[in-house]
């Protein structure tokens, strides 16, 4: 009688757990792919800036009474001739060329005397930007007085840098067409929110909304027919409502308003 030779049998768990292996790991790779499809839409999205206006930036380059110094983290408008010891560092509206703000706070500049910093935010989103505001001042050493302000989410990054960073003292809040997510109420800064009627992006309600949580002295500026994106020169934006205001009335009018809160 033939005798068979045993065969050895085969460990069902086994065969069980390099097929879970297997699908662990295309699982993990699928995920790595997803975010990395993500972090590259993110950063596509991110440098995709709202240019400014070439011919606003050139009106600003060819002015005789304002200098324009660019560092690695900021452009930096002075007053050719003497000035005053106060400076403004003016944070961007997201995804928007910081130049595209030049124009309009070169008048401020011109008639008041005032040295600006329009910051270069990381990445165009002043949320990412951690750097302290001492970055931005130390391009005009001579300055010993500072506020900070900003455009739309720029503005609420103004706020958190006034009520937080000690870097250095901040005695002046500038909003444009913003508003706080902070409380700044008990503060001795002084404020000044300016704002657009037609505004779709931080519309009236928003402004009125969020005015508590600014200084009861707070001085506040509404632009009859402005909207969002007239606080700079970097054409419509999505989602904001239409302007009926010509741009030099509105150039005009903010820099009465800061030639008023920079006596």
């Amino acid at each position: 009688m033939s005798q068979s030779s045993p065969v050895a049998a085969t460990s069902g768990p086994s065969t069980g757990s390099g097929r879970f292996r297997r699908r662990l790991l295309r699982g993990l790779a699928a995920a790595v792919v997803v975010i990395v499809l993500v972090f590259v839409v993110f950063l596509t999205w991110a440098n995709t800036v709202m240019a400014g206006d070439r011919t606003a930036a050139l009106e600003v380059w060819r002015d005789d009474a304002v200098t324009i110094t660019e560092t690695d983290v900021s452009f930096m408008l002075e007053p050719t001739s003497a000035g005053r010891a106060e400076g403004l560092v003016f944070v961007p509206g997201a995804r928007v060329d910081p130049f595209a703000y030049a124009r309009v706070l070169s008048g401020v500049v011109e008639r008041s005397g005032v040295t600006v910093v329009i910051t270069k935010p990381t990445l165009h989103l002043a949320f990412f930007d951690s750097r302290p505001l001492s970055d931005f001042t130390a391009a005009a050493p001579s300055v010993d007085e500072w506020s900070v302000g900003g455009h739309s989410l720029g503005g609420v990054k103004a706020c958190a840098m006034a009520a937080s960073d000690d870097s250095v003292p901040v005695s002046g809040l500038v909003l444009f067409g913003s508003y706080c997510a902070e409380d700044v109420s008990e503060t001795a800064i002084e404020v000044l929110s300016v704002s657009g009627t037609e505004d779709g992006l931080s519309t009236p309600a928003d402004i009125e909304g969020n005015a508590d949580l600014l200084p009861a002295e707070t001085t506040f500026v509404v632009l009859d027919g402005a909207n969002h994106a007239d606080f700079g020169d970097y054409g419509a934006q999505p989602g904001d409502g239409v302007s009926t205001m010509p741009r030099d009335v509105v150039r005009s009018e903010i820099t009465d308003a800061l030639d008023a809160f920079f006596p």
